[in-house]
């Protein structure tokens, strides 16, 4: 089959690689339809996440069609069109009982913290992704859901992890009527974080980032206020003049590691590796929510220390509240979101590329050339 194959830090290329098989009796085998390319997915490429090793096929967005069965499955069958969460959830460890799918303790057991996520280096458990004709879904009792009759597969790829991970930004945030939220980064879960903000009750909206066709994007589709932080003499001095010398009320650091904006956090994070990424935006959002606000966080961070500043924390009396978000749990309401219209996640796809130019996918999406905001890859069968 064709699959992307990460090579090292700025390097992937189509290959050809072996049929995945079925491991174990509650595995399924998919004929992928649509696999997105993620910011997260960027992390990977650019070698900011340890343990990414090379042979690795990425992608943890992914819709497809069951073509085979392990002998225990028995909510699937051969033909079902299913959207996929990025998460690889048990359904019966004691954190996927409290609904914490993204912190399974099964399906990443080495680890002390996140469970598995499907093509994202071995610090997730080593799966291959979905940036590939055919993929291997364990587990597929719990979390890959057939998609409703009638749903567009551009709305129901995005289902896999934008839209429940910009979603949870917003309810981790604890919006109460009248809030106003900052949004830092404006790529497409930033983008619906601030539109998933007003679902919550937000009175006002704002989004930070630096590249004017994203933030003109996110004005439009949010919609919301938007700046670039390179025109503000200070993104933290500019909130508290906005609010009243208060500060938001809600924070969300939708950036994670390859955060732009500081030159000491660029150094240390993103060029000599020695903490786990570029905080500026972390930073940003501490120190620009309010007294007792909350800060949300997605953005994607690696597992070393990180250097941000806590006594603000303490001091601010601040909530943190952060996670992979839950798929499975958000999904009953997000595709119920999407079917009356209160979502368009399709409308965040501005690139379809063929699988087999995944490479081109990946320079542009990383340059953010030609206005990219969410690039989908379509496998041959999917263009038939």
């Amino acid at each position: 089959m064709l699959a992307m194959n990460y090579r090292g830090p700025l390097r992937v290329r189509i290959d050809h690689k072996p049929m995945p098989e079925i491991l174990h009796p509650q595995d399924a085998i998919v004929r992928v339809t649509r696999s997105c390319i993620c910011g997260s997915d960027l992390h990977l490429y650019n070698g900011s996440v340890p343990d990414t090793r090379v042979g690795m096929t990425f992608g943890h967005e992914f819709t497809g069609v069951v073509e085979q069965l392990g002998e225990e499955v028995e909510k699937l069958k051969i033909g079902d069109h299913v959207l996929v969460p990025f998460n690889i959830a048990c359904g019966t460890c004691v954190f996927c009982q409290q609904g914490l799918y993204g912190n399974c303790h099964e399906s990443n057991s080495q680890a002390t913290a996140v469970g598995g996520i499907f093509g994202y280096s071995h610090t997730a458990g080593g799966y291959n992704g979905g940036q590939a004709e055919y993929v291997r879904v364990p587990y597929a009792d719990v979390s890959p859901t057939v998609i409703p009759e009638g749903m567009d597969p551009d709305d129901a790829v995005l289902l896999t992890d934008v839209v429940p991970t910009g979603y949870q930004a917003a309810e981790m945030g604890g919006i109460q009527p009248g809030d106003t939220v900052v949004v830092f980064g404006a790529g497409p879960v930033g983008i619906m974080a601030a539109r998933c903000a007003w679902l919550f009750g937000a009175g006002r909206v704002i989004v930070i980032d630096c590249v004017d066709y994203r933030l003109e994007f996110a004005r439009e589709y949010a919609p919301c206020e938007a700046y670039d932080f390179r025109s503000l003499e200070d993104p933290v001095v500019f909130i508290k003049g906005t609010t009243e010398s208060l500060g938001a009320d809600v924070c969300i650091d939708a950036v994670g590691a390859e955060a732009a904006g500081s030159a000491l956090q660029t150094v240390l994070g993103r060029k000599l590796l020695m903490q786990g990424g570029s905080a500026t935006a972390l930073h940003w959002a501490i120190n620009s929510v309010k007294k007792g606000g909350i800060v949300s966080i997605v953005g994607v961070y690696g597992p070393i220390g990180t250097h941000i500043p806590i006594g603000n924390v303490v001091n601010k009396g601040i909530t943190i509240r952060a996670n992979q978000a839950s798929v499975k749990r958000l999904l009953p309401r997000l595709i119920e979101h999407v079917q009356s219209g209160v979502l368009d996640p399709k409308a965040l796809i501005t690139h379809r590329i063929p699988l087999e130019d995944v490479s081109d996918a990946y320079r542009i999406f990383s340059a953010k050339l030609d206005d990219c905001i969410k690039p989908v890859l379509m496998p041959p069968s999917a263009r038939t």
